[in-house]
C-alpha cells in the first residue's frame, strides 16, 4: 500500500472524536495526515467540543480535548495532497466562510481526490458547491444544505455511511467503523490481519 498524504481541515470546537480518531486511525495504517486550521500554524492548538447523544432533540455539547495541528494553514497546498477530510461539529459553520477553505476544497473536487466529510462537515462541501448531483450524508439538521447545494441527502443510521464516486460522507461519529473503512477503501488501503 502506497501511504498517502491527507489534509484534515479543522477548527476550534471541530467535533473531539470527529478530529481525533480519524486523526489517528488514518495515521495509524500508515498515511501522513496534515490537520490545519485558518490563521494557525504547525504548534498552535484549536479548541474541540464533544457531541453526545443523549435522548433530547438534538445532541448535547461538552467542552473536548486540545488538538496540535502539525501544519500551517498558510503553507497548504491542495496538489501536496492525496486526499481531504472534513470533520463536523460547529467548526464547518466559520470554516465554510473561509474563502481559502473553500478554494481548497473545490481543488480536490476538481482533481477527483477522494473526500471524507462527516456530520456538519458537509456544510463545507455545499459551500464549495461540489455536491450537485452527488448522494451526501450529514447531521440531520444540515439536510437542507445538501439539498440546497444540488446533493441526494442520504438519510441512513447514525452508524452508517454511503460513499458516492470518490466522496465519502456520514451523519456522525457513531459511523467511524463504516466511515473510515469506506473512506480507506477509496484511497486503495488494504489492510489484512
Amino acid at each position: 500500500m502506497a501511504a498517502k498524504r491527507i489534509l484534515m481541515l479543522v477548527g476550534d470546537f471541530g467535533e473531539d472524536y470527529e478530529i481525533m480518531v480519524p486523526f489517528q486511525a488514518l495515521s495509524m495504517v500508515g498515511h501522513q495526515v496534515h490537520a490545519a486550521c485558518p490563521d494557525k500554524k504547525a504548534g498552535d492548538r484549536i479548541k474541540t467540543a464533544i457531541h453526545d447523544f443523549e435522548g433530547d432533540q438534538t445532541y448535547s455539547e461538552k467542552l473536548g480535548h486540545g488538538f496540535t495541528l502539525n501544519a500551517s494553514f498558510d503553507e497548504v497546498d491542495a496538489a501536496q495532497y492525496d486526499a481531504l477530510v472534513l470533520p463536523g461539529g460547529r467548526a464547518p459553520e466559520y470554516l465554510r466562510l473561509n474563502e481559502r477553505v473553500i478554494r481548497l476544497v473545490r481543488q480536490f473536487a476538481e482533481a477527483n481526490k477522494p473526500i471524507a466529510a462527516i456530520c456538519h462537515g458537509a456544510q463545507i462541501l455545499a459551500a464549495a458547491q461540489v455536491i450537485e448531483g452527488k448522494q451526501v450524508s450529514a447531521y440531520p439538521a444540515c439536510s437542507p444544505e445538501v439539498r440546497l447545494a444540488g446533493g441526494s441527502y442520504a438519510d441512513i443510521p447514525v452508524d452508517a455511511a454511503v460513499t458516492d464516486g470518490q466522496l465519502v460522507t456520514a451523519p456522525a461519529w457513531p459511523a467511524h467503523p463504516q466511515w473510515l473503512a469506506q473512506f480507506l477503501k477509496v484511497l486503495g488501503t488494504e489492510i489484512s490481519l
